[in-house]
This record gives structure tokens, C-alpha cells and sequence, in this order.
């Protein structure tokens, strides 16, 4: 049960404030009852806003294909960024709607966002071992030695005190390849092949867990179950 004017508020359609304005106005319901004291409490699942169900009452979790050029922080100083692709509601939910980790600027494809901690601790936590799946190009051909250096665990990175865990790695093309990770370090694809005299070209995120990309546009989304990676 909530109080109404802080579900509004949590739920980014207005302050609390504000709340008691819209409630005056008569633009909510409780089990179809008109509502205007702001301290009533309710289940989520009671209230009517505008005659419309609340916009995900129990939380967001969505599968967004990030373009090319787009950084995962909230300043623009570094360019565009993927939260303005969001609707102005969801920026203002409280618990705020983050990135599951992020993708480097000139990297793209699938990235999830959640407001829910339970959800961005457990995806992005090293101990879930959820796996994360790079199609990658590189500026020369790949040599066979590189599948046995990514899978053995002993990779130490430049400024890392530990190595990298192991990680799946299929050589596609002369200069083409898959990388599985089940961990995730800043820029941590890169770092890896620059390690070995290789310069990442171009980068794509495809899967994370069971989900794949799929046919996500870039700039576009879908929305999930909050059980999606329990399943």
C-alpha cells in the first residue's frame, strides 16, 4: 500500500506536490472511486490515472538498442545520450531508470535499463555469470592462439590486479569474431584485444543471457518481464 501522492511522485508523473494538484483535478481513481486526499494508500494495482492503468507500477525493465555516437551517462557533455531515447516520465521515477552497465560510445547494440536495484545488482554482478555476446572486427586477421589467451583465465590487463575471467571466443572471419564474457570491465573488449596488437573497428553487443537483439532498432526498445532472466 502507498500513499497516493508518493506512488505519483515515484512513478514520475509529478512531485509530491504537485500529486495533490492532479488529485484535485479529479484525474485519479481508486477502484473507481474518484480520489483527492493525497495521504489515502493504495495498491498500485487499485489506481486509475487519467482513466489509464499506472505506467509499470512494479518496475521497468527493458531490452534497448543503443546506436552508434550514444553514451550511457546522464551528461551530454560527451554527446547524446541513451536516456534521452526515454520518455520524460521514466527519467523522473524514483528509484531512477539506469543502465545494467554500459557500452562505450562507439560501441553499440543490446543494453538493458531497470529501475529495479534487485535487478541492476543481479545482472550486472560478475557472480551471475550471465553471459554477454560481442560480434567483433578488428584492423587485421585473427590469429588461431587467441581462442586458448581469451579462455584461460590468466589475461591480465594494463592497470588490473586480477585477469580476466575466461571468456568464449569463435573466430567467424579472417578479421571477424565472437567474444562471450561473463564478467564486465570498463571497456573491457577493447582492452582485451589491444592487448594482443589488435584495434577493435567496430563492436555490436547482440545477446545478454537468453535475450538476443533480435529485431530492436537502434534507439528503440522492448519492454520485459521483470522474471525475464528468471526463467
Amino acid at each position: 500500500m502507498h500513499r497516493l501522492d508518493q506512488l505519483l511522485a515515484s512513478l514520475g508523473y509529478s512531485s509530491r506536490s504537485e500529486a495533490r494538484d492532479l488529485l484535485k483535478a479529479g484525474l485519479v481513481t481508486v477502484k473507481g472511486e474518484e480520489a483527492s486526499d493525497p495521504s489515502l494508500r493504495a495498491k498500485a494495482s487499485d489506481v486509475l490515472f487519467d482513466g489509464e492503468p499506472l505506467d509499470h507500477p512494479d518496475g521497468i525493465l527493458i531490452a534497448f538498442n543503443k546506436p552508434l555516437g550514444v553514451v550511457c551517462t546522464r551528461s551530454s557533455s560527451e554527446g547524446q545520450t541513451i536516456y534521452e531515447f526515454l520518455p520524460e516520465q521514466w527519467l523522473r521515477r524514483n528509484p531512477e531508470v539506469s543502465t545494467v552497465g554500459r557500452l562505450d560510445k562507439d560501441t553499440e547494440g543490446l543494453i538493458l535499463l531497470t529501475d529495479r536495484g534487485d535487478l541492476l545488482h543481479r545482472l550486472a554482478s560478475p557472480k551471475g555469470r550471465v553471459p554477454k555476446v560481442y560480434r567483433v572486427f578488428v584492423d587485421k586477421d585473427l590469429s588461431d592462439g587467441l581462442v586458448g589467451i581469451f579462455k584461460g583465465g590468466t589475461l591480465l590487463l594494463e592497470g588490473e590486479k586480477d585477469p580476466c575471467a575466461p571468456a568464449d571466443f569463435r573466430i567467424l572471419g579472417p578479421r571477424e569474431a565472437e567474444l562471450i564474457l561473463y564478467e564486465g570491465r570498463n571497456r573491457q573488449v577493447r582492452r582485451m584485444f589491444a592487448s594482443q596488437g589488435y584495434m577493435v573497428q567496430s563492436l555490436k553487443r547482440e545477446r545478454i543471457g537468453p535475450l538476443e537483439l533480435g529485431d530492436i532498432k537502434p534507439g528503440e526498445w522492448r519492454d520485459l518481464p521483470l522474471d525475464y532472466f528468471d526463467k
